[in-house]
């Protein structure tokens, strides 16, 4: 486990605390059940603004704290855990690293105050199918005039219906799969052309496909190289692969505790069940997996605030074992509960769901684990 600052300590029992108390389980249970338009509550995101989580990664000269990765990953994990549904990842983690890394001095001092302070929302529109293959873009940039028409479609764009603006991947030149030829545009949602359809998914998060017809953007929202962004969109996918991995570490945490919870208050035949020496073993294989997933996740965290030179291995090294623990614990949540676990009633299924939606977002395990060995050069 990290060594973790004063300051970082103070931030995790505030997450910690306000989680529990405004931001509970229930809560996203209720939202669930009202089928939510946007899949997050608007109070709970001016909460988690006014507190200042927002602006986590953002400059102070922007209006963030800019406290880095790690500081960010310590409370994404505290809302992992009551599976609070709100922007945070798309906008103030993986919106405020695009603009960090690829926006220009225009681009970030229109939007970055904005998303620090949560009155805008910017995530990024990057797969195009059911997979993650962020080469495999095919939204075509077309020149014209002065700036370019976007044609094309994006898929499972997370905050996608919310979002006040896109950081698009598109491609102006080659085919896809080609790493030459990528370009990212920011894109104000209003503009005209853009069109959004929501998702229903299994996890009652806030997605949406987003069609792009005729999308005239000037040559002031291009962000960086024209046809190179191929290095900068992977370092800014890393930053949310590493946090979102972090998110899921604190699911599949909760997810421990619930079951190590019934493990020592059920009884049959007289005697906790917990006392069975087979499901106490069980338990101590969980409890070194989550060990080993929260290792991956905080050296992937803590190499991306000193930019490591190994920081793209790390961070597909923790994606893939935060996604292996998750599966395996929000598994062993059910079967370990018996029938109670099968039940809607229940908590154990929305972790579930969210663990299955999570594993998928920005590359599965599979995908890491040949991207860990493709950079290994294996």
């Amino acid at each position: 486990m990290a060594a973790l600052t004063e300051e970082q300590e103070l931030l995790k029992e505030q997450a910690k605390s306000w989680a529990n108390e405004e931001a509970p389980v229930s809560k996203f249970r209720e939202m669930r059940d009202a089928r939510t338009e946007e899949g997050f509550d608007r109070g709970t995101w001016k909460s988690i603004s006014e507190m200042g989580w927002a602006g986590i990664l953002v400059s102070e000269e922007h209006g963030g704290v800019a406290m880095g990765h790690l500081t960010a990953g310590v409370v994404l994990e505290e809302l992992g855990r009551q599976l609070t549904a709100s922007p945070l990842l798309a906008s103030g983690i993986v919106g405020a690293s695009a603009l960090a890394l690829a926006g220009s001095d225009a681009q970030q001092a229109a939007w970055l105050p904005r998303i620090a302070d949560g009155s805008a929302i910017v995530t990024l529109a990057v797969d195009e199918g059911p997979r993650h293959a962020p080469l495999q873009t095919k939204l075509s940039a077309t020149a014209d005039g002065d700036g370019f028409v976007l044609e094309g479609r994006k898929a499972h764009v997370l905050e996608g219906l919310a979002a006040d603006a896109f950081v698009v991947a598109a491609r102006s030149s080659g085919s896809a799969g080609d790493a030459e030829g990528l370009t990212l545009f920011l894109v104000d949602g209003d503009t005209a052309g853009i069109d959004r359809s929501r998702l229903s998914t299994a996890d009652s998060r806030g997605y949406a496909n987003v069609t792009f017809t005729g999308v005239r953007v000037g040559a002031d929202a291009v962000m960086g190289e024209v046809g190179g962004a191929a290095e900068v969109l992977d370092r800014i996918l890393d930053r949310a692969r590493a946090a979102l991995s972090a998110e899921m570490l604190g699911t599949a945490a909760q997810s421990f505790d619930m079951t190590l919870d019934y493990l020592k208050n059920r009884v049959q035949f007289g005697q906790v069940i917990g006392s069975f020496q087979a499901l106490g073993h069980r338990a101590a294989t969980l409890f070194t997996e989550m060990e080993m997933a929260r290792s991956c996740v905080e050296a992937a965290l803590t190499a991306i605030d000193e930019d490591a030179d190994n920081t793209a291995v790390l961070c597909s090294l923790a994606k893939a074992k935060a996604g292996d623990f998750l599966h395996h614990m929000s598994n062993e949540l059910i079967q370990i509960h018996g029938g109670i676990g099968m039940t809607d009633e229940f908590d154990a299924g929305l972790y579930l769901k969210r663990a299955r939606a999570a594993e998928a977002t920005y590359g599965n395990q599979a995908f890491h684990r040949d991207r860990y060995a493709t950079l290994q050069g294996l």
